[in-house]
């Protein structure tokens, strides 16, 4: 499968998805929707045929807001079927606009920014404890690194060497209030990690191949956790949303709608 065309018409569903629904965070679903694609189309260990074997591997969507991303992934996986997003974020819709675990392939209800590592953490360690050879998987947004509980499970993490947790911080600089480093500098996330004792890679968060090299590399990591922290771009692919804070929750006008769409058709053609 190529992986680039694949995270680019998975852009297109979400713009769909959003323009339809008229609501949704745009510029993360964007920022975030390569390392979707990497773990769920290559990586993971997780299908709707295997959802409930306790050796699956685990996806926890820290930054809940960023449901349309995990949404228009599980759909193309057939975890439901696509038709049911037509519903989304409507009245009595189980498709809400944070990941809900009543959603077949949602693990954890998330969009309380700062618990989502924590859980991952906890289902790592059960993963150990129970001789499971599944591994766990988070992602979170930079602007929730503020988070205390954040903190706490990376710590934690740490202290108990969880080798099967992977993290990723999504580190697109930019969150509802403006740029990450204005609201809560955070600039030696690097070293703040490797302190608490975890593998750290920083990567171009936007690159499958990047992408990919470090998630082949967490799994081979023993003795320690691993951050992947992946320096995107919020609204990555479309041009009028790139590293603009309105884009955090945004819906297109039919122009900009039209506008992406060319835009990623033109950018799928370049990877074929």
């Amino acid at each position: 499968m190529n992986l680039k065309i694949k995270a680019t018409e998975l852009r297109a569903d979400i713009l769909t998805l959003i323009h339809h629904a008229r609501t949704g965070h745009t510029g993360g679903d964007m920022s975030v929707i390569d390392i979707l694609t990497v773990l769920y189309y290559k990586h993971m260990n997780v299908r709707p045929e295997n959802i409930k074997d306790p050796e699956h591997d685990r996806f926890v969507l820290s930054k809940g807001h960023s449901a349309e991303a995990l949404y228009c992934v599980l759909a193309d996986l057939k975890f439901f079927p696509k038709a049911d997003l037509d519903t989304y974020s409507c009245y009595g819709s189980k498709y809400i606009g944070h990941p809900n675990n009543k959603v077949n392939g949602v693990e954890m209800n998330t969009g309380s920014l700062g618990h989502g590592l924590a859980v991952a953490t906890g289902m790592a360690l059960a993963g150990r404890m129970d001789k499971r050879d599944y591994r766990v998987y988070a992602v979170m947004g930079d602007g929730e690194m503020a988070e205390g509980s954040v903190w706490e499970a990376i710590m934690a993490a740490g202290h108990y060497k969880l080798d099967n947790l992977t993290a990723f911080v999504d580190r697109n600089r930019l969150q509802i209030s403006g740029s990450t480093e204005t609201v809560m500098s955070q600039d030696s996330q690097e070293k703040r990690w490797e302190a608490f004792g975890w593998n750290v890679l920083s990567i171009a968060g936007n690159d499958i191949d990047a992408i990919d090299a470090a998630v082949t590399l967490a799994k081979h990591t023993k003795g320690k956790p691993t951050v992947i922290i992946a320096n995107t771009t919020k609204g990555c692919g479309i041009s009028y949303m790139e590293n603009k804070p309105v884009w955090h929750h945004r819906v297109p006008t039919e122009e900009e709608f039209a506008q992406g769409i060319k835009e990623l058709e033109q950018r799928r053609a370049q990877y074929e």
